[in-house]
């Protein structure tokens, strides 16, 4: 079974095997899948008053850095925000994540 992560406050993301509502939810299912490969990785941006993705980002970002980046298939961009979404892709890809723009949810 295909194991589908995503971290979005308000998207049902009916195919995603887990759902995470808040950054710290989202950095905590990274946290559940350190060892394991996630097929997919579903991101929005702007989760809801002041949080964002970014501590997700950070913590993909960290890994990398030490040499441990996350075994992701690929990781998918879904944010309504373009320069938060620009942000999010231009980090990961620069760290080695394989990144997609999507137009839609899963």
């Amino acid at each position: 079974m295909a194991v589908i992560l995503g971290v979005d406050d308000l998207r049902a993301l009916p195919h995603a095997t887990r759902v995470a509502r808040t950054s710290a939810a989202g950095v905590r299912l990274l946290e559940e899948h350190r060892d394991a490969r996630v097929d997919e990785l579903w991101l929005d941006h702007d989760l809801g008053g002041e949080d964002s993705i970014m501590p997700v980002v950070a913590v993909l970002e960290e890994a990398a850095f030490d040499g441990r980046p996350y075994d992701i298939g690929m990781i998918y961009v879904h944010s309504a925000n373009p320069s938060g979404a620009e942000t999010m892709t231009r980090a990961l890809r620069r760290w080695g994540y394989p990144v997609r723009r999507a137009t839609g949810a899963t």
